[in-house]
Formats: structure tokens, C-alpha cells, sequence
């Protein structure tokens, strides 16, 4: 039986709620700079063990409209003759990275993320992938994933990418109130989203995952309710629960949300509490921070052997260690560190029509940040760091290593968030609802004082 969210007074979460990064890498984005460039990747992809899986994410960055929630790195355009042009540099990208690697590497993940996948017809989506098939090898267990759109996502694309052995769709919902669907300009019946998983299904997916986000404007406790049942109604094998990111200095399509309709602190952490309930009583499995799962899907077994991972992508089962990112602003993880694309199109685009791949910032990891890098990940993870295993790895005592942050951890463990033993840092139910604060703590990079907010809050 699941157990009762613990309950969170407002003095708390004044405390705790505030800025903080999601941890899909560390050092995060934030820290990226232009002094990594082209040659610094290169270098990186020849270090590659000719035996070593990848992982590989593809950005398909274009939308026909703007959501207004939205903070990904996208194109809105209507119109869909400038998908052409971008596959073919897309393809001339992922050729100048095999010249390095050689054909025939072994691909575990695949990811088709955006902007909107499906913005792209089903003949130019078999056309990509007819590429990648050519230039790797993809593991029988391989995880083939995309995100679709069911405003725009046809019964003609659901077989084509089935045909091309994609295993996992990825349905973005955001709230089926059609109060909030209009403050967020994204306008999607319930019965469009239903209609898009019985075909899914019919043609052979069988594991689909639907994307929420609490902390939209006139979002409350019961119209979300309501958005919850009815996507359990829709059994989806995993859904994410996002907080919303209001980050108008970042976006500033953003300043047109009525901000006086935004749930905050309090009332938003309400609305968390009521999606974890009910997901909860209906057999899904808490996987971290804002993922679920039901028990038998993979996701969910490998929380419970310890084995989860974190990337870009969010949660994983793959253990991949190099993460080729291909498009329009992609960043690739690898052993010594992370490397990003081009983020203005111009200048992707003529990266690659003078031959150059279209690398524009990047971090080269220090041991320290690897070390770092790990206590967040095992944290994100597992809600546990285990000294033994970080001693092990890395030859450094935990409590020696991490002396300077011993109060706060101390201050952590008092607030009940913790419980810190010689063994382990592990986390108790209330820190379960902050992953990110504690996480934080281990983030050298915050100490350095920022003159405007640059994250999201972390409820």
C-alpha cells in the first residue's frame, strides 16, 4: 500500500523552495562556454572504445505554432517545405561524426525529441532513419523513442515509425482543461489524445509514455485531478509530471501567461501531491523527482535493482556512456565532458555547408566535477549516495571529500529531509519531494553569486 505524502508546513517550503537546476548533467548547462569548440569533440569522438553502445538524440526542432509554456529550442514555422533542408544538413552531421567513429558502432537509445517530430512526414522520418540504420548498428533490445504531438501526429506516422522499429512513443498532454489548454495556446481534446493511443496500440506500441506539467496557469487541485484520471484512463505505461519552468527572462514568450493564474509554492505543491495520490492508488510506481511507471515497465524494475540512469532525456535504462547529439542545439555527453550545437539555425546551417560540425559551447570535465557528477546522478537516481561505492570508484572518502558540505547536509538531515550514516546519504520521504535542494548541495558552481535568476524553482 502506498504511503500518505508526508505533509510540508508553508515555513518549509518557503525555505526550500527556490531556484534550482533539474540535474540532467553536471556541471549543468549554465557552465557551458564557447572555449570548447570543434576540435575539442573531435578529439572526444576518437576516444570512443570501438566496443562502447551509444546513445544517440536527434533534435527535430520545428513547431507550426508556439506553446506558451514551453522553454525548449524551437522553431515556429507553417511552413513545412524548410524540413527538407534541415534533414539534408542533419544527415551531412551525422556523416562528419562517423568520418571520426567509423561505421557499425553499436546504438542502444535512440531519441527523436523537438520542437515536433512529427512536424516532419512520414517519408522524410523513414528517410532519417534509413540513415542512422545504415551508419549503426542498433542492438536487438535497442530503445527507439520519439515524441509526438497529437495535433499534428497522423495515423500514416504511427506506422511508418513502428515500421522503423520504433519501441516507444512520447505524448505530450501538458492538461486536458481546456481553461488552462487556452492560457498555455495549446488547444488538444481529450479525444484527439485518446484517439492517438488506440492507433499507437493498434500498430504496435506497447510502451507509451504522456508528458504532464503542473504549475500552469488556473491549474487546481481538482480540475488537475480530473487530468489525471483521465489519463489513467488512457493507461500509459510511464508518465512524467514536469514543474512548470517559469523562466520569462529566458523566454520572454512566457510574459504572456497571466501571472496572477500561476500556482505557487503552497498551492503548487498541491498539485504534485494530488497527481502522486491518485497515481499512486491506481499501481503506478514512483520512479524520482517526476517520473512514473507501472511495475512491470522497465523504467520501474530497474529503480528497483538500482540500476535507473539520468541523461538529457530524463530517466533511463540505458547505461550507455557516450551520448551523441545530433541537430539543432543537441548536446552530446561523453567521458570527458559535454559538447552543444548551434542554437541559431543560421549558424548550424552554415557550420555544416562549410564542412564544420556545428559545435558552439561545451565543458571539458575536471575529476572533480566527475566525482561531483556522480553524487548527483546516484542522488536523482537512487535518492541514496553510497560512501563505500564512491570510495571504491573513486579512492575518496565521502565525509573527507565532501567536508565543506557537511553543514549543510547536517541542516538537511534535520529538517528530516535526510539521514546521513557512515554508510550512505539516503533520502527520507519528505526529501523525496526536494531531490533537487539536496542535490544542490553538492554543486560547486552555485556558490558563485548570479546577478538574475538562471533556474527554474524546485517545486
Amino acid at each position: 500500500m502506498a504511503l500518505a505524502p508526508p505533509v510540508v508546513d508553508a515555513a518549509l517550503l518557503h525555505r526550500y523552495d527556490r531556484p534550482g537546476p533539474r540535474y540532467t548533467s553536471y556541471p549543468t548547462a549554465l557552465e557551458f562556454h564557447s572555449g570548447v569548440n570543434e576540435a575539442a569533440y573531435l578529439t572526444a569522438l576518437r576516444q570512443i572504445a570501438d566496443d562502447e553502445a551509444l546513445s544517440l538524440y536527434t533534435h527535430l526542432p520545428f513547431c507550426r505554432a508556439r506553446c506558451l509554456y514551453c522553454a525548449c529550442n524551437v522553431v515556429i514555422s507553417p511552413r513545412p517545405e524548410i524540413a527538407e533542408p534541415y534533414l539534408t544538413r542533419l544527415t551531412r552531421e551525422i556523416r562528419l561524426v562517423i568520418q571520426q567513429l567509423g561505421e557499425g558502432k553499436r546504438v542502444q537509445q535512440l531519441h527523436f525529441g523537438g520542437g515536433t517530430p512529427t512536424y516532419f512526414t512520414p517519408q522524410q522520418l523513414k528517410q532519417l532513419m534509413a540513415v542512422y540504420r545504415e551508419l549503426f548498428a542498433f542492438t536487438d533490445d535497442a530503445e527507439i523513442a520519439v515524441e509526438v504531438d497529437p495535433r499534428v501526429t497522423s495515423a500514416a506516422h504511427l506506422e511508418v515509425l513502428a515500421e522503423e522499429g520504433f519501441n516507444r512513443l512520447s505524448v505530450g498532454v501538458q492538461d486536458f482543461d481546456p481553461q488552462v489548454q487556452a492560457a498555455i495556446a495549446r488547444q488538444q481534446p481529450f479525444a484527439a489524445t485518446q484517439a492517438l493511443l488506440a492507433e499507437a496500440r493498434r500498430v504496435g506500441f506497447n510502451s507509451i509514455n504522456c508528458d504532464l506539467i503542473y504549475g500552469l496557469p488556473y491549474q487546481t487541485p481538482p480540475s488537475f485531478a480530473r487530468t489525471i484520471a483521465q489519463v489513467i484512463a488512457l493507461k500509459p505505461e510511464r508518465l512524467a509530471i514536469y514543474s512548470f519552468a517559469y523562466v520569462p527572462w529566458l523566454q520572454p514568450h512566457q510574459l504572456r501567461l497571466p501571472p496572477e493564474a500561476l500556482p505557487q509554492g503552497q498551492a503548487k505543491l498541491e498539485l504534485l501531491a494530488t497527481a502522486r495520490e491518485r497515481l499512486l492508488a491506481a499501481g503506478y510506481q514512483d520512479i524520482g523527482m517526476d517520473h512514473f511507471a507501472l511495475p512491470g515497465d522497465e523504467l520501474a524494475l530497474a529503480q528497483r535493482q538500482g540500476r535507473l540512469a539520468r541523461n538529457f532525456m530524463g530517466y533511463t535504462t540505458a547505461k550507455a556512456t557516450a551520448l551523441l547529439g545530433f541537430g539543432l542545439s543537441a548536446i552530446g555527453a561523453l567521458v570527458g565532458g559535454f559538447f552543444q550545437n548551434h542554437k541559431k539555425l543560421s549558424r548550424y546551417n552554415r557550420s555544416l555547408d562549410e564542412g564544420r560540425l556545428p559545435i558552439e559551447r561545451g565543458y571539458l570535465l575536471s575529476q572533480d566535477d566527475i566525482i561531483r557528477g556522480h553524487a548527483i546522478r546516484e542522488w536523482m537516481c537512487n535518492f541514496k549516495v553510497d560512501k563505500g561505492e564512491l570510495t571504491r570508484r573513486y579512492g575518496v572518502r565521502f565525509d573527507d571529500y565532501f567536508a565543506e558540505e557537511q553543514d549543510a547536509l547536517a541542516q538537511l538531515d534535520g529538517e528530516g529531509f535526510v539521514t546521513n550514516t557512515p554508510e550512505a546519504l539516503t533520502a527520507t520521504p519528505l526529501g523525496r519531494l526536494f531531490p533537487r535542494n539536496v542535490a544542490m548541495v553538492f554543486d560547486k558552481y552555485l556558490r558563485a553569486k548570479r546577478s538574475k535568476p538562471s533556474f527554474s524553482r524546485t517545486v
